[in-house]
């Protein structure tokens, strides 16, 4: 499995088979941006817009969320607009350790992240919580999302400024207040060490590789809710760190 190795992907492979089969949608490796397959939404939670959300001048910003592997968080955020860019990586460890295989061990602090750098006039970072909370990751499950375990899988937000992480702990207390959720949140408000773009191969891997089994299982029903939950929010033509050609 050449672009992505260890990833474990036995039910998302099996799952993601047959919903291509049945939809008649298998396709051949996608050299760049391929048409995605039709697919129906996935878990759309309603949570509130956030009480804090205080304006932001600057002309951008960044923010950084992990929410179980990075290929699915970085593709809804691509679809977000107001989203200039979104960038698969690596966030809560060191430097040394930022690389694929070593935060595959588990035991780096890092978590598969995603680097959003936005235009505060255009979306807020409480839209950008909103939205993850609403269909990005499950933040009831402790290391784990979808078919992927492990501490590196967790889901964690790293504030980059004091207002972010005002926003952040309030919009998890007011959600944990709400009992949106079956479990509690075991969502974290973690300290900014720094961010890390994961390997070019990762890169884009949604827009990339609409029809990978992974992708089509466990990814592209996040996009479709997001369309269908934040219509306004959605943007037909997705940012790309590699644009086509």
């Amino acid at each position: 499995m050449t672009d992505s190795p260890n990833r474990p992907m036995i039910a998302g492979i099996c799952a993601g088979v047959l919903l291509l089969a049945a939809a008649g949608t298998m396709a051949t490796r996608s050299p760049a941006v391929a048409p995605a397959p039709k697919v129906a939404p996935g878990p759309i939670v309603r949570v509130p817009a956030p009480a804090v959300d205080p304006a932001d001048r600057a002309a951008t910003a960044t923010a950084i969320f992990a929410g179980g592997c990075f290929w699915g968080v970085q593709g809804v955020f691509q679809y977000v607009e107001g989203v200039q860019s979104a960038v698969s990586g690596y966030s809560g460890g060191s430097a040394q350790t930022a690389n694929y295989e070593a935060v595959g061990s588990g035991s780096t602090g890092h978590a598969e992240a995603v680097r959003v750098t936005y235009d505060p006039s255009k979306v807020s970072y409480g839209t950008l919580l909103r939205i993850f909370f609403a269909l990005v990751a499950d933040p009831t499950t402790l290391n784990r999302q979808g078919p992927d375990r492990g501490s590196q899988y967790r889901t964690a937000i790293f504030p980059t400024t004091p207002a972010q992480r005002t926003t952040a702990e309030a919009y998890i207390a007011q959600l944990s207040a709400a009992r949106l959720w079956k479990a509690p949140i075991v969502t974290k408000v973690e300290r900014y060490r720094g961010f890390y773009p994961a390997e070019r191969y990762h890169q884009d891997f949604l827009l990339r590789k609409p029809d990978y089994p992974y992708i089509v299982y466990n990814d592209l029903p996040k996009v479709e809710a997001l369309r269908v939950a934040f219509p306004e929010r959605f943007r037909k033509q997705p940012v790309m760190v590699y644009p086509k050609g």
